[in-house]
């Protein structure tokens, strides 16, 4: 945990927002300070959070508000230092070394994960290609003719790169390193990527309104967890119900403290980000808590037919079924009083919406519906995926 000492740096700056009216006088640890909350960013939108002069102001970004205004967050030329360091640290961790080529296929824009990467691999002294998203055929042109070794992307849009590989005969690659984040995935997505790309797939952790990417990291000696950068970010983990601290190994909600931010330091996020903590030894030897792959988010959690039910299971489930691709989308309705899920998937092979259905049953307790479309009829996403349609 951190010093009493960098708690009371945020809380003298949280002092100078609407916020600071929350914050009792008497406090004695982090634990008895209030939650931040998504809800508090937009009710103070675009920048009533700010506590520096908006001159010292240097870069904006913000989320997409898919689910209400976007939440804006403000750095000053500090905060990005901060930014670029934790980044360069993730990067260098995950191996990257000064001259490497680094392919960055994260969208580039108010989104942070493609402006994160690009810093963080400059400062180590890596060649960025700035590819950003989409026009598949390019990203698998870039990668061979200049060489990549590093691939950041989304773990969805790496399997896409794949694909677009395979489909212009694009073999023999350089790469060496993969570097993952912005969506939760699984071990056995894990597995796929590895095996059609020939890389070391690595899991990154970030949300904009913490820093960016370049929270957490997983080192590759392990890959069992990922390292929060404990220096700037204190990490707790709480009872998504009832907000109290859960004991490390249990899942709960992530909620975070900036330590070392200017512009907008947040004091207990609650992130809606499902994991874990542990603070054992990692056999890499840094001493950081590691917290587990995100499983899911708490408002993305399914309740099909009294059973809780987050969309990394499904994904889970389907991967181990011989002949399904890692594409797919979950249909939630409500034809009458209870929830159904129908579950579109890709594949080729006998039988295989039986085979999917047995599956998922076996594993979560839920019947669903199981439809199987041709190949390549999903949507692919060159960012986030879209797996859950809520048609509720």
């Amino acid at each position: 945990m951190p010093t009493r000492e960098a708690i009371e740096r945020v809380v003298e700056r949280v002092r100078r927002t609407p916020l600071a009216a929350r914050i009792p006088d008497g406090w004695e640890q982090l634990t008895d300070l209030p939650f931040t909350v998504k809800d508090d960013l937009r009710e103070h939108y675009p920048l009533g959070l700010v506590t520096v002069p908006h001159d010292q102001l240097r870069r904006i970004h913000a989320s997409s508000g898919t689910r209400g205004k976007p939440t804006v967050v403000a750095y000053s030329q500090h905060d990005l230092d901060v930014w670029t360091e934790v980044m360069a640290y993730c990067m260098t961790m995950a191996g990257v070394r000064p001259g490497m080529v680094v392919h960055n296929a994260l969208g580039y824009g108010l989104f942070t994960g493609g402006l994160g990467f690009h810093m963080g691999a400059e400062r180590i002294g890596a060649l960025v290609i700035p590819a950003s998203g989409g026009v598949t055929t390019r990203q698998a042109l870039l990668l061979r003719d200049l060489g990549g070794q590093v691939l950041c992307a989304t773990p969805s849009y790496a399997l896409h790169i794949a694909q677009g590989l395979r489909e212009a005969g694009i073999e023999d690659l350089e790469l060496r390193i993969g570097m993952f984040g912005a969506e939760p995935w699984t071990e056995a997505m894990r597995a796929q990527i590895e095996a059609e790309l020939g890389l070391t797939a690595l899991n990154m952790y970030g949300l904009s309104e913490i820093i960016g990417p370049g929270v957490a990291a997983e080192c590759p000696e392990a890959r069992d967890g990922l390292h929060v950068m404990e220096d700037h970010f204190a990490v707790e983990v709480v009872d998504p119900a009832t907000g109290a601290p859960v004991p490390d190994g249990t899942d709960g909600e992530l909620v975070f403290t900036t330590l070392t931010k200017e512009a907008m330091p947040l004091l207990r996020y609650r992130t809606g980000d499902i994991a874990s903590l542990t603070r054992e030894p990692c056999p890499c030897g840094r001493p950081f808590a590691r917290m587990s792959a995100v499983r899911g988010r708490r408002d993305d959690m399914l309740i099909i037919r009294g059973v809780n039910l987050y969309p990394s299971q499904i994904e889970d489930v389907l991967l181990g079924v011989e002949g399904v691709s890692p594409h797919y989308q979950l249909i939630v309705e409500r034809p009458q009083h209870l929830d159904e899920l129908t579950v579109l998937c890709e594949g080729r092979g006998p039988d295989l919406a039986r085979r999917v259905k047995h599956a998922i049953r076996e594993q979560t307790g839920v019947n669903v519906r199981v439809q199987v479309r041709p190949m390549g009829e999903i949507p692919r996403s060159e960012g986030k995926a879209v797996r859950v349609i809520d048609r509720r």
